[in-house]
């Protein structure tokens, strides 16, 4: 079997690894697994890309290559065992940002390497490559920006906003179209560039901080399409089977998200929703019920049925950890005790089945909205720990700016215990009833130290 075949065969075996690598990653239970299959599939898929690059006579300076897997591999490595579960979700934006910039420098290089466009079919593949990568690049930043507190987590908004990225996005089509049809200069291709870096900019900035998963998923479906018109700009097969599986898969979780904010993708890309920080809110005479941690321990203690409610708070404050010991702590006790995730809670698609699935709650007890929302009137207790809008009855009145949006049905449960810091009202900047409620019972302070102080409790009693 000659050198050519193996290539080949290798390249198979990469494009079916990452499929079925892929599929293991939608399930908590297999996502580890997924994971190592796709990273396999890619060392094998270099592997062959180099082999084949020797065998046609291609120079390869052997010295660098091994230098950049060397150093990259350390970076990657050290950035994945240091990252904090609460800076997960722009770790992930950074990977999306420089998924679409190698994207875009692949197809930059080839440009040059060729001195100009080899025909139209290349030069669509380049151009698209350029715009996709690029938009990626600098949208992931802000994006990463704004998830890290380095920029307001607040929509920025200035007027004719929506008509200046209007005319971008047709300025970089034209200007493509026209380098197409002639020949263009090298003058122009950085202009191209620059047209699509402020293009991702602008299109990310008005995106508030309760659309963020929504984003992040966004910009990873576009990392995908740049890796497979990069694919189409080198003529590699592969790089265009995994970056059309990333983009369709992100594409695919995008729609799941708008679904789970019953909102349109065009309503978050362009509607300025979600804010960061929001004030205080005016109880007026309504009436909060406050518990300390032994009066909370004594209605989790007894009760028969207790499911937990994650949100970004407890990632936060880091708590995952101790939630699970106290729902050990309930079960030892004979409580049936599950995890209720809603897919939009969090800062990235998964953040809370991230954050338990570290803190190794047993798989079979994470419940996702539609699994357990008929469930909640036979629960004795639901616990909301950190999280806001996903559990905000307003979801059903139709005059809300949530109206529709499917929640967590907690206030249905027989009893309710909500850890918050205070009153304030979630990203989407509203009040939530919820809160005052004649069965809910707010555990004010930090989720860690509200959840360190109940475990304690718990143990003592008889």
């Amino acid at each position: 079997m000659n050198l050519s075949i193996l290539i080949e065969l290798a390249y198979l075996l990469s494009a079916v690894l990452f499929v079925f690598g892929l599929k293991r990653m939608g399930s908590p239970a297999t996502a580890v697994r997924g994971n190592q299959l796709a990273s396999i599939a890619m060392l094998i898929a270099i592997v062959a890309t180099l082999g084949d690059q020797a065998m046609s006579g291609g120079a390869i300076n052997w010295g660098v290559i091994i230098a950049g897997l060397a150093v990259g591999g350390l970076i990657g490595a050290v950035a994945a065992k240091t990252v904090k579960m609460t800076s997960m979700p722009e770790m992930v934006g950074i990977f999306n940002g420089l998924g679409g910039g190698a994207s875009a420098v692949v197809a930059i290089a080839e440009y040059f390497r060729a001195g100009g466009f080899e025909g139209g079919g290349a030069a669509v593949s380049i151009l698209i490559g350029i715009l996709i990568g690029t938009v990626t690049l600098s949208g992931s930043y802000i994006a990463f920006a704004k998830l890290s507190g380095q920029m307001t987590g607040n929509p920025i908004l200035f007027p004719g906003q929506k008509i200046l990225n209007a005319l971008l996005f047709l300025s970089a089509l034209g200007l493509g179209g026209f380098m197409v049809a002639t020949e263009p200069t090298n003058q122009l291709v950085l202009i191209f560039v620059g047209i699509a870096f402020v293009l991702g900019i602008l299109l990310v900035i008005p995106i508030g901080g309760a659309d963020m998963p929504v984003v992040v998923s966004l910009l990873n479906s576009y990392s995908g399409l740049a890796a497979a018109a990069a694919g189409f700009v080198i003529g590699n097969n592969l790089l265009i089977i995994a970056g059309s599986l990333v983009g369709a898969a992100g594409l695919i979780l995008t729609q799941l998200m708008c679904k789970a904010m019953n909102r349109s993708l065009a309503n978050v890309m362009f509607a300025g929703f979600g804010s960061e920080g929001a004030g205080p809110v005016d109880i007026g005479d309504r009436t909060v019920r406050s518990v300390d941690a032994e009066q909370a321990a004594m209605i989790l203690g007894y009760a028969q049925s207790v499911v937990f409610v994650p949100g970004y708070g407890l990632a936060v404050a880091q708590a995952q950890h101790d939630l699970k010991k106290l729902g050990t702590l309930l079960e030892d006790r004979g409580i049936t005790v599950r995890y209720a995730v809603h897919p939009v809670a969090g800062r990235m698609p998964g953040h809370m089945n991230v954050l338990l699935a570290e803190a190794d709650v047993p798989y079979p007890q994470l419940f996702d909205l539609d699994e357990i929302n008929d469930d909640f009137p036979e629960v004795d207790v639901a616990v909301v720990v950190g999280a806001n809008d996903v559990v905000n009855p307003l979801a059903h009145d139709p005059n809300s700016v949530i109206a529709g949006m499917p929640i967590l049905d907690v206030d249905k449960a027989r009893s309710c215990i909500v850890m918050k810091r205070s009153l304030s009202p979630g990203f989407a900047g509203i009040d939530n009833p919820l809160f005052y409620a004649e069965k809910t019972n707010m555990f004010f302070g930090s989720a860690k130290e509200s959840i360190v102080d109940l475990v304690k409790e718990v143990r003592e009693l008889q």
